[in-house]
């Protein structure tokens, strides 16, 4: 069953995320999930599966200037390797992008790491093209 995530929820967010390559999330993720659930441009949402969380998408609206649609943007998604490739990430993924189409939006998009060449697969397959340039910029503290 898909849902909002709760606070209640972060332990197996975290371990979630451990999966991703994001150690130690245990020692902040309260504090982000509480902004993130605060934030009207912001859901999360779990899969939830004989009462565990299996996992989690985190989506992001960006409001547009210059397109009349917004933007979602995808900045988590992971299920647990354990039970991937039963369909669980489509149904997910394919929640978001309704949920995005209700918000208005035009498009949906995510970045992904080039070594993640399984989720490139994944996209692809959901009807995701690749764009052509990406930059960041990290910020100093």
């Amino acid at each position: 069953m898909i849902r909002v995530a709760k606070l209640e929820d972060r332990k197996d967010i975290s371990k979630l995320l451990m999966q991703l390559g994001y150690p130690d999330t245990e020692f902040f993720i309260k504090e982000n999930m509480e902004r993130l659930l605060a934030d009207p441009n912001e859901e999360l949402m779990v899969y939830e599966a004989e009462g565990r969380v299996t996992a989690c998408i985190s989506l992001h609206y960006i409001p547009q200037l210059g397109m009349k649609g917004d933007i979602a943007s995808i900045s988590y998604f992971v299920v647990d390797s354990s039970i991937r490739s039963k369909g669980i990430g489509k149904e997910l993924e394919e929640f978001a992008s309704a949920s995005a189409r209700k918000r208005g939006c035009d498009s949906i998009q995510v970045h992904c790491h080039s070594r993640r060449i399984d989720a490139h697969k994944f996209y692809e397959r959901q009807g995701f093209k690749e764009a052509p340039k990406y930059f960041s910029k990290m910020l100093d503290k």
